[in-house]
């Protein structure tokens, strides 16, 4: 098997065959090591870095990956590397999980005294809920972060495409509509919709760091889909925005 790596355009190409050893370690701790140290150690030549790179990356992605991942499927090779992307670069469970209080496990809260190991709550990561500061108190809407995790469609943030999914990272379109602009123009403090007399547009996605994120190249993005699609489901509440129907 070959791992892929990206040329100067972002495209997938064909890398260096990775080592058996190597390829057996999509899980755990010794697999962070290995990866980490195999620059090091095997004497590679200056023009495969960018290949040992992304294996490096990919072998890192499964190591750090905080749930058991459903690879039935899947690009392997996508779901490492979005592994890498949400857990190692861009954290995402910080602002997709309910909050600082239920992001970690009990006794796994690397903040806390007593230098605990840091152990993401399965229960509720990746599943939303957690709640921001209105952007202007009193007059503007909370904005709540959405459940990442698939439905029983097994497709992410409870059924979006692939298609959909580019859309809300290039553009940051909100297709929930959960937070749309005020249509009566005399509004001028509201908790569901966006007043016509401030800044904020309620058709895009607020707080969410999309205007950094959509620069990720499409191979990277197609990534963090293929891992979004081997995670767990989180049904979240009962009902509404961030409710899943797990089955």
């Amino acid at each position: 098997m070959k791992f892929k790596s990206l040329d100067p355009n972002g495209r997938r190409r064909v890398g260096v065959h990775a080592r058996p050893a190597l390829m057996a370690l999509t899980t755990g701790a010794a697999a962070f090591a290995i990866a980490v140290g195999v620059g090091a150690l095997s004497g590679i030549a200056p023009a495969h870095a960018d290949d040992d790179d992304q294996e490096a990356q990919i072998l890192i992605g499964f190591a750090i990956a905080p749930v058991p991942l459903n690879l039935a499927g899947k690009d392997r090779e996508l779901v490492g590397l979005g592994s890498y992307i949400v857990n190692g670069v861009d954290h995402c469970n910080v602002c997709h999980s309910a909050g600082p209080g239920t992001e970690y496990a009990k006794g796994g809260n690397p903040y806390f005294k007593g230098n605990q190991p840091a152990v993401v709550n399965q229960a509720t990561y990746l599943g939303g809920g957690r709640v921001f500061p209105q952007q202007v108190a009193g007059a503007t809407p909370s904005i709540v972060s959405r459940n990442l995790t698939p439905d029983k469609t097994g497709l992410p943030e409870g059924g979006r495409t692939f298609a959909e999914f580019l859309a809300i990272m290039r553009t940051g379109v909100d297709l929930d509509h959960a937070h749309p602009n005020c249509a009566d123009p005399t509004i001028t403090a509201s908790s569901t919709c966006f007043p016509a007399n401030l800044p904020f547009n309620g058709d895009l996605l607020q707080i969410m760091p999309w205007p950094q994120l959509r620069h990720l190249t499409q191979h990277q993005l197609r990534a963090i889909y293929e891992y979004l699609r081997a995670v767990p489901c989180v049904a979240g509440p009962p009902s509404g925005l961030l409710h899943n129907d797990c089955s």
